[in-house]
């Protein structure tokens, strides 16, 4: 099927949930995706924070190909090796020790949410069941997750959502503490909102809700599901910070395209899911832990953390020195390789522009152009990016 083929029937069958953009992509490699026809378009979206490999990346390919020849599936009724080494890597690279795996980040925060119910109903304490999330978090579509994510435009149609969720705004200690009471059992954040327009926490904030925790015995969650896997120049966002949470949760990145959630908790707290108190059908099967055990195993030899915090330093400089040359942009941050400009005027356009010039970058909040490209992404790449960039907002400035 050519793309106006593809289009027509897709918008015939499929579910009208997304905008698509009028563009098929068909095949990819690192940073780049081409459509039936043959255009190339550089990506700076990743699949919103997912392929931090690049597209179609051999090793993960070969990982694939071998697990699919041996095992497919067998259920977490049984044992298999890929899953059993894959959560042995994140616990030796993280501040858990126990790890739940799932398809994505949604349901990845599902758990968290009962990890968090059920480590206060175990103590004795049924009666601590709030979590407080922040405005603007975003946090997945099921029915919890959406509950707990801070943005009305999401909720919209889906009341009534669940109880027990309160909302304070991010980067603000006094209204955290205001809000907690005796029924809260835990504060639900991203270390820097994604969807919310990359929003950075201030100086000592993350230190001050861990404190805050540790003094009412709240539990502390790190929503990592777009921030983790190298995205910001630290295997884990939390770890540019003086402070560790109790639980966290990953997904897009950690399969670079495949499928796979993972919530992760120290012990003290994972030891209330026991036999029974949690599960899913697919959660961890062979082939999406080995595509992941292929995804750590290249981030550590080819040092892809390292690299994104260098690429990601360039790439905010030249984003930087745009802001400093088209009254249109107000401001630019961020860290490592997830970025954003803010305009002080619509963003679509821009989006829609550089898509005609064989760029893909996305736009958040309506104002906030969102830069998350693969983390191998090459500087001369990204310079041309800023080329299309500048001309582009020359013509809006």
């Amino acid at each position: 099927m050519n793309s106006a083929e593809t289009m027509k029937t897709a918008d015939s069958v499929i579910t009208a949930t997304y905008k698509r953009f009028p563009v098929v992509f068909s095949k990819g490699r690192g940073a780049t995706l081409w459509d039936p026809e043959g255009r190339a378009f550089l990506d700076f979206v990743a699949g919103i924070a997912v392929c931090n490999l690049g597209h179609s990346h051999p090793g993960v390919a070969r990982a694939v190909a071998e697990q699919a020849k041996n095992l497919l599936h067998v259920s977490n009724l049984y044992y298999t090796v890929p899953q059993t080494r894959l959560a042995a890597w994140l616990v030796g690279n993280s501040f858990a020790d126990r790890v739940f795996f799932c398809n994505s980040g949604a349901e990845a925060n599902e758990a968290a949410i009962k990890l968090c119910r059920k480590y206060f109903s175990d103590k004795g304490q049924p009666q601590r069941f709030k979590i407080i999330a922040m405005e603007r978090s975003f946090h997945g579509r099921t029915m919890a997750a959406l509950s707990a994510t801070g943005q009305d435009k999401i909720k919209k149609g889906f009341s009534p959502v669940l109880a027990g969720f309160d909302f304070v705004p991010f980067n603000d200690i006094q209204a955290l503490k205001a809000k907690v009471d005796a029924e809260t059992a835990a504060v639900l954040l991203e270390p820097i909102q994604g969807e919310g327009g990359i929003r950075c926490p201030s100086p000592g904030y993350l230190e001050a809700v861990r404190e805050l925790c540790d003094a009412t015995g709240m539990l502390m969650v790190f929503d990592e599901v777009q921030t983790g896997m190298g995205r910001t120049g630290k295997l884990f966002a939390y770890e540019h910070f003086n402070m560790v949470p109790d639980i966290m949760t990953l997904a897009k990145a950690l399969g670079n395209g495949l499928p796979i959630g993972a919530m992760l908790a120290k012990e003290g707290v994972a030891e209330a899911f026991g036999a029974g108190a949690h599960a899913t059908t697919f959660g961890g099967t062979p082939i999406v832990t080995a595509a992941a055990l292929a995804v750590v195993t290249t981030m550590e030899q080819e040092r892809i953390v390292e690299k994104c915090r260098v690429t990601g330093a360039y790439f905010k400089g030249r984003l930087a020195v745009l802001a400093k040359q088209h009254a249109i942009v107000e401001d630019v941050r961020g860290e490592g390789l997830l970025l954003g400009m803010k305009l002080k005027g619509d963003g679509d356009a821009v989006v829609k522009t550089c898509m005609e010039k064989g760029f893909l970058i996305n736009c958040i909040q309506g104002n906030i152009l969102r830069f998350s490209p693969p983390l191998i992404i090459q500087e001369k790449e990204i310079d041309s990016l800023v080329v299309c960039l500048d001309e582009i907002l020359g013509t809006i400035s």
